[in-house]
This record gives C-alpha cells, sequence and structure tokens, in this order.
C-alpha cells in the first residue's frame, strides 16, 4: 500500500552515484517527505510496468507522487530540489531550461555515474530504514 502524501524516489539500487544522493536527500528531507524504492525491487519493477516503462532501464530517476505526478531524469531532480525547499529551491528553478538540453545533461551525468562515484554500501541507521519501501 502507498502513502499518497509521500514522495517516492525510485533510483538505481547498485549505483554508488545514486546511493549517494539518496543519503543526500535523507539528511536533507527536514519535513519527511520522501520514501525510496530501488528500480531493482518488485516495488520498483510494478512502478515501471504499471507504467510501461521499460523494466531492465536503470538508470533513470523517477519521482512519483501516487494519485498526482511522476516525473523523471531532470525533471525530477528539480522536483526534488523544489520540494527539499530553502536554498535547494535553487536547483529547482533551472526547469525554465529546455527538457531536451537538461535530460541531455542528465543522460550524460547518467552514463557515467559509475565512474563517478564508486562507493556502493549506503547502510541506512534504524529511523532510515522506515524510508525505504522493500
Amino acid at each position: 500500500m502507498t502513502d499518497s502524501s509521500k514522495y517516492y524516489v525510485f533510483y538505481d539500487g547498485d549505483c554508488g552515484f545514486c546511493n549517494h544522493w539518496v543519503e543526500w536527500i535523507l539528511k536533507n528531507d527536514r519535513n519527511d517527505q520522501f520514501l525510496f524504492a530501488s528500480l531493482q525491487s518488485d516495488f520498483g519493477q510494478n512502478f515501471l510496468n504499471d507504467r510501461n516503462l521499460e523494466a531492465g532501464n536503470l538508470s533513470t530517476l523517477y519521482l512519483w507522487k501516487p494519485k498526482s505526478f511522476y516525473f523523471k531524469k531532470s525533471q525530477a531532480v528539480f522536483a526534488i530540489a523544489r520540494i527539499l525547499g530553502g536554498k535547494f529551491a535553487v536547483l529547482g528553478n533551472l526547469n525554465f531550461f529546455p527538457r531536451f538540453l537538461t535530460d541531455a545533461v542528465y543522460d550524460l551525468v547518467a552514463a557515467n555515474r559509475q565512474k563517478l562515484y564508486t562507493q556502493k554500501c549506503f547502510l541506512p541507521n534504524e529511523k532510515q530504514k522506515s524510508k525505504f519501501v522493500a
């Protein structure tokens, strides 16, 4: 069962770069707004299948608000920044650039993400564990 008051972040659970940013969102989520699921999980695969999205493409970040919307790639990054608010909202305001341009930058980073950050072992604390959907 999903919580329609939360935002769900779907990410590549085997990617150190992706895990780094999940950890960053956790640290900056002062209003407890986000839940997380790897794209490899059953929940992540169901999310992709329900929307006819490619289940094997793990290089795309998704942000989903149940019964409302989902964003992917750069639009998800911008929305996460806006939701976090404060000083991070500035990044969210960069969505005025054309999507084809911001997604091209996103794709470039995604294609090199394994080289950018090699740490893969993020161990959430007890409180953080409750924010991950199995």
